[in-house]
């Protein structure tokens, strides 16, 4: 089964819940932990690759690849944050191709104006509703396969209103998206309304520090969302972690106090797959 069937056949089911990886590395971590998909956030890859912020300064080649590498070292689903499309119809038409090629399950595209911001942010400006239909459409039509996902996500709710994003739904349904994002909910109540007016797969984006409350995957599954993206919550621990140990690594000059809260040698080669006695064998009898 491919990973885009596999990613339509869990939500088909039920609801799945996708932590953010910023790396494969930490893929392959969700993955042996037992979650069903991941999620690659747009600030992610900005933030811990090319330490930029999530204001569209990524390309579709750096997107495509660094997905790519993700989406490749682990056998389950991966969404990819396509940001705007990286262009008009013609640009989304090509973005779809190349997400694809590099063996994602789907990913979403939003109708905010370019250069976009992170979606919690204020400042926000969005495009017209026909411009975003057309990008949908494109997105469609470029697919080769019919299970890759396309998401629509719609910033409208801070920039229109909640009526408007629930209007917009409405139009980027038709336009033939496969479920809707709509981003920076504001309450519960937000979240129960807008999955009582929209009668498609729902994503809900659970960020810290944003517009959205925290709610919970099974508070979300309860409400009828069938995806529960965690996008950027081990990027931050991560950050916090390595933040404290450098502090600690200036102030005494060693590590050694730090041992016990390293991933070992070993735990990361079976994280890799990687065996070194194997390999010097094969080497040996090449």
């Amino acid at each position: 089964m491919s990973k885009s069937k596999r990613l339509r056949e869990l939500i088909a089911k039920g609801a799945v819940l996708l932590p953010g990886v910023p790396n494969a590395a930490i893929a392959r971590q969700a993955e042996r932990t037992g979650f069903d998909a991941v999620y690659i956030s747009g600030a992610g890859m900005a933030n811990a690759t090319a330490g930029l912020p999530d204001i569209g300064l990524l390309t579709l080649t750096e997107v495509a690849q660094l997905a790519g590498y993700i989406a490749k070292a682990i056998k389950i689903p991966a969404i990819v944050d396509a940001d705007t499309g990286f262009g008009g119809a013609e640009n989304v038409a090509r973005t779809i191709r190349e997400l694809e090629s590099a063996g994602l399950a789907g990913c979403h595209i939003e109708d905010q104006e370019f250069p976009k911001r992170c979606g919690h942010l204020a400042g926000k400006s969005i495009v017209d509703v026909e411009e975003m239909v057309g990008k949908i459409k494109a997105a469609i039509g470029a697919r080769r396969d019919p299970d890759f996902m396309i998401i629509a996500r719609t910033d409208a709710r801070a920039v229109v209103g909640f009526d408007r994003a629930v209007e917009r739904a409405g139009e980027y349904i038709a336009a033939g998206a496969d479920a809707i994002f709509p981003e920076a909910l504001q309450s519960p109540e937000e979240f129960r309304d807008f999955a009582k007016e929209i009668d498609a797969p729902l994503l809900a984006n659970i960020t810290e520090f944003g517009k959205s409350p925290l709610l919970s995957f099974h508070d979300l599954m309860g409400l009828g969302y069938r995806m529960v993206i965690i996008p950027m919550s081990a990027f931050r621990v991560t950050m916090k972690a390595s933040e404290k140990f450098l502090r600690a690594l200036k102030k005494s000059g060693t590590q050694k106090d730090w041992i016990d809260e390293m991933q070992t040698r070993q735990e990361l080669y079976e994280l890799l797959d990687y065996d070194p006695v194997a390999e010097e064998w094969l080497r040996l009898n090449d």
